[in-house]
């Protein structure tokens, strides 16, 4: 069974280098549209937390569960003020952002890894067909992930480590679920909404600012149209396939 399980979470943790597909394309046709890709990643994120996160949290019946997603956006600020505070204070870095949405999709990856290893525990099936609905969830995901990281300051190379480094946490997930599951189950609730709240901070409070110095009316459309696709593809793979 642990065998199924690490299999699964490792092959979702590989979609992450689903960046490395840009390795062929010029640094300055990747600057070009990247403004495209963040919107995209807003769209996605969006998608990510009231079309994945936030419904499958409702189905735990939580008491108070929308507080939890409050109390997500209050700590992304927090964690976001003294990151800022930091750099400030002794190195220039890569935009704040891209480190809370690496801790924000740690928090997702880990909980993709509970959700695998519970769903191995009821039978290999179900643990195949689950698996396989993770990675098309993961796929758009990971491409505003990506984007996210470039446009952040990273190089490429170093946003596509970052990316999988961060997706190994599945693996953490679901070890976690195999030898604790019984303790770390009553932890996913929680998990669900606080990721979600962070999903909500990142995509209103630090990508969307920045799609909006974009002042051209053409180039605004396209924007758009761009978060408006990555909701759908979230959408569209939670009503298709959902985890």
């Amino acid at each position: 069974m642990l065998t199924y399980i690490l299999g699964a979470v490792i092959l979702v943790s590989v979609v992450s280098l689903v960046g490395i597909l840009t390795f062929n394309i010029k640094k300055q046709n990747i600057e070009k549209y990247l403004i495209l890709f963040i919107c995209f990643a807003a769209g996605a994120l969006l998608g990510a937390a009231f079309f994945d996160l936030l419904p499958e949290a409702i189905e735990y019946d939580v008491s108070n569960g929308f507080s939890y997603v409050l109390l997500g956006i209050l700590v992304f600020f927090i964690i976001e003020r003294l990151i800022f505070w930091h750099h400030c204070h002794h190195h220039k870095h890569a935009h704040t952002f891209t480190y809370m949405n690496l801790f924000g999709d740690a928090i997702h990856n880990f909980i993709d890894g509970i959700i695998i290893a519970a769903s191995f525990f009821h039978s290999v099936n179900v643990g195949l067909v689950t698996t396989l609905a993770v990675i098309l969830h993961e796929i758009p995901q990971e491409m505003g992930d990506y984007s996210i990281l470039l446009f952040g300051g990273f190089s490429r190379a170093k946003a596509l480590v970052y990316n999988f480094l961060i997706a190994l946490t599945s693996v953490a997930g679901a070890l976690a679920a195999y030898f604790f599951f019984s303790a770390v189950k009553e932890f996913v609730p929680f998990l669900l909404f606080f990721a979600a709240g962070g999903f909500i901070y990142i995509a209103c409070t630090d990508l969307f600012p920045e799609i909006k110095k974009e002042m051209n009316y053409q180039h605004g459309i396209k924007q758009v149209a761009a978060v408006i696709i990555g909701m759908l593809l979230i959408w569209l793979v939670s009503a298709v396939a959902p985890a």
